[in-house]
């Protein structure tokens, strides 16, 4: 295992555990299309479908409003990892509070 790799923190360890799988079932059931700026110009039946939940702070969910439903966006994982790329481009151990 790689340096890097051995030092990152868990999944569970970054607040991604039972909790957020249950906020994130929950909100794509409730909203099941992407959301994305792209997306959004579009009526919800000709978007593709969501598959993975976005923090619009880009906290995640041990921010302060990890499960709140009105920081969170359904997308795509392509949309999700561009939006991510473009936002976080060190990736995830490069975050920084907004």
């Amino acid at each position: 295992m790689a340096k890097a790799a051995a030092s990152r923190p868990s999944a569970s360890a970054k607040g991604y555990d039972r909790a957020w799988q249950r906020t994130r079932a929950a909100y794509l059931m409730a909203n099941p299309y992407c959301g994305c700026e792209e997306c959004a110009r579009f009526p919800e039946l000709l978007r593709p479908r969501a598959t993975e939940v976005d923090h619009k702070d880009g906290l995640g969910p041990l921010g302060p409003r990890g499960h709140d439903w009105s920081n969170l966006v359904g997308m795509t994982k392509s949309h999700h990892s561009r939006k991510t790329a473009r936002e976080q481009p060190g990736g995830w151990n490069d975050r920084e509070p907004r």
